[in-house]
């Protein structure tokens, strides 16, 4: 009998905690601007600074404006680009996807190492943000 109490306890708890689903379907596409370094607000910079030796992604709201940043960490040589390849709003987050390109095989590349991120700015949408 009391195997079976703790048995229907433990179910109870489990099931109470719940799992919210991310509803995915798209509202719509975001318009955002892609930062260049000296126009990132200067907290977001400094946080930005110390980060981006390792991967990140941070989201920062001032303003009305929503800052969501992806980083790459340290990389061995220049030439890296970022692309945006998904940036929309569904009903409960907005939802973005970048992807790290490397140098490409014409490229000329210095060996030093860089630590490529993008910021990009768009209006709050008091909303969650996925990254992808």
């Amino acid at each position: 009998m009391k195997k079976w109490c703790l048995l229907m306890l433990t179910i109870c708890i489990l099931t109470g905690c719940g799992v919210q689903t991310q509803d995915e379907e798209r509202l719509k596409d975001l318009e955002f601007t892609v930062l260049d370094p000296e126009k990132i607000p200067e907290e977001l910079r400094n946080v930005l600074e110390e980060k981006k030796s390792e991967p990140f992604k941070v989201t920062y709201e001032d303003e009305g404006y929503l800052y969501i940043c992806v980083g790459y960490g340290e990389q061995q040589t220049s030439g890296y680009s970022i692309i945006v390849e998904d940036l929309y709003l569904t009903s409960n987050a907005v939802y973005v996807d970048t992807e790290l390109l490397g140098p490409g095989n014409q490229e000329e590349t210095a060996a030093a190492t860089t630590s490529p991120y993008i910021v990009l700015k768009l209006e709050d949408l008091e909303k969650s943000v996925v990254f992808q």
